[in-house]
């Protein structure tokens, strides 16, 4: 299913906006809000013209390399010259010389820090563990106010220029929306109710070990936001989500104030966002942040693997926020031990936020 990074609601705060001043940012959150809509009802279809019949999951798709030379990323990055029609015109592949676009270069860029991380840290060899080729569009649309993932390749907008930023302009979106493509080939959780504000907190805990993972930060080093640096200096907010403390992420005249939950006991019920999927993810991204932080170091290495084994351990597709809450703990306890400060940790961080009684 096509996964956008800006979630629905704050399109339409900005689409309501009816400040003069704010006039181009509106027309730009009704036109992406259009353009979104008829993706976020697709399920299993998408729009795009080079998209794939959906792929099934695949149990534990991931192929060792015994012999012979290390993979490598492949990338290929196009440029959609503002329109919607997919993939565009090639600009840099594989190995190609720096253009001066920078939204090429991050896009470039972001792809291969995803890979890295996956390929380094947990020995992944692409989003479908299989070398698949990674590829992105960007420049896609006129003043598009979003990024996705597509089941095939990842799209950028360039943003509204009021408000947002082109949304290449962050490594934890890129890793992020890659992460879907490792969420779809893996434990393809439903994207609808608590399984899929999982989807979405797989691919903040991920995106966010990207960006610490290229820039080689510890736990306690980290800013622990997705989308640092999509807001333009209008905004009164620093990213669009916390990890570390969902619900402060921003707090603006035209944006309204981050609704999201960092304990159950702010849960949000609603039919729209697909049951919430954007808001809800607040509180496992909690989770996650709490149990990375307390074991400190690196935390690709002991929390960010344990999410690893969680995600390919033969997850169910519908989990909730508790049966995946206990798929950590049995991933902590199998491979660190029953004793260990890396369970205590896990434990420890769901209790916290209230999914599991403390």
């Amino acid at each position: 299913m096509p996964c956008q990074i800006l979630p629905p609601y704050l399109l339409e705060k900005i689409a309501a906006c009816e400040r003069p001043e704010m006039a181009h940012a509106a027309t730009a959150a009704r036109r992406s809000l259009v353009h979104d809509a008829p993706l976020r009802r697709l399920g299993d279809r998408s729009l795009a013209t080079d998209q794939p019949s959906p792929v099934p999951r695949i149990a534990d798709p991931a192929m060792p390399v015994e012999s012979g030379p290390a993979p490598t990323v492949d990338r290929t990055v196009s440029d959609a010259e503002g329109s919607e029609n997919l993939p565009g015109k090639i600009v840099r592949t594989e190995g190609g010389p720096v253009t001066a676009d920078s939204a090429v270069t991050e896009a470039y860029d972001g792809l291969g820090d995803t890979w890295r991380l996956y390929w380094e840290a947990y020995g992944r060899n692409s989003v479908d563990g299989r070398g698949l080729p990674l590829d992105a569009t960007v420049h896609y649309g006129q003043d598009y106010d979003n990024a996705f993932w597509n089941g095939r390749r990842m799209v950028f907008g360039d943003g509204d220029g009021q408000l947002f930023n082109r949304f290449t302009i962050s490594p934890s979106v890129v890793g992020h929306e890659l992460t879907h493509g490792v969420t779809q080939y893996t434990a393809n959780l439903v994207y609808q109710g608590q399984s899929g504000a999982l989807n979405e907190s797989v691919s903040d805990v991920f995106g966010a070990l990207v960006e610490q993972f290229a820039r080689g930060q510890r736990a306690n080093e980290a800013s622990w936001l997705i989308g640092e640096g999509l807001f333009t200096a209008q905004v009164h907010g620093v990213a669009l989500r916390s990890m570390k403390a969902p619900g402060t992420a921003y707090d603006d005249p035209v944006l309204g104030k981050d609704p999201q939950p960092a304990d159950m006991a702010g849960f949000v019920t609603t039919d729209s966002d697909a049951g919430g999927v954007h808001l809800n993810s607040g509180i496992p991204n909690h989770a996650f942040y709490l149990a990375a932080s307390t074991l400190g170091g690196y935390a690709w290495e002991a929390a960010g693997q344990i999410w690893y084994d969680t995600l390919t351990g033969g997850l169910a597709a519908t989990s909730d926020f508790a049966a995946f809450a206990q798929a950590t703990a049995r991933a902590a306890e199998a491979r660190f031990g029953g004793s260990s400060a890396e369970h205590a940790a896990v434990l420890g961080a769901w209790k916290t936020v209230g999914v599991l009684p403390g």
